[in-house]
């Protein structure tokens, strides 16, 4: 399969917030507001202080995203940063989709000079994932991951 991978533009938005409200009913099983979804894919393509996508493409069509988000790390001095979003369309999967999104995260990450890590967040049932990220060189963390809803 032959296709590119690129920064996301604001036209991208609809395809975007197709995406994540299709690995939102995947994951979670959970349906996501398409108006306040709309909105939070917007914001961050408006603004890279919130994050930013990366998009593989194929023939001029989306098929597959990653957006990063960023953490300060006081204790490393840098930037940590997380992966989110992360979908590939179904009719695409296991042709290294996801590997080159990755690769180029990595790769702006390198050039940017200030990024220290590059972390996620996995379902705990997904062991297909996690075989994924562990041949990317995620290693497993010692933290919990714990939120509180606003």
């Amino acid at each position: 399969m032959s296709f590119s991978v690129r920064p996301a533009s604001l036209a991208d938005a609809p395809t975007i917030a197709e995406y994540n409200r299709r690995l939102a009913i995947e994951t979670e099983r959970k349906t996501l507001d398409a108006t306040v979804l709309a909105k939070g894919v917007a914001a961050i393509l408006a603004d890279r202080n919130k994050g930013r996508y990366f998009v593989a493409e194929r023939a001029g069509e989306v098929i597959g995203q990653m957006m990063i988000t960023y953490e300060w790390s006081d204790w490393r001095n840098g930037w940590i940063w997380w992966l989110q979003s992360v979908y590939v369309r179904a009719d695409c999967r296991r042709g290294g989709v996801f590997r080159e999104l990755f690769a180029a995260v990595v790769a702006t990450a390198e050039r940017e000079r200030d990024v220290v890590a590059v972390r996620l967040y996995v379902e705990k049932e997904n062991a297909a994932a996690q075989a994924t990220y562990r041949n990317l060189g995620f290693e497993e963390m010692h933290f919990l991951l714990m939120a509180k809803t606003l």
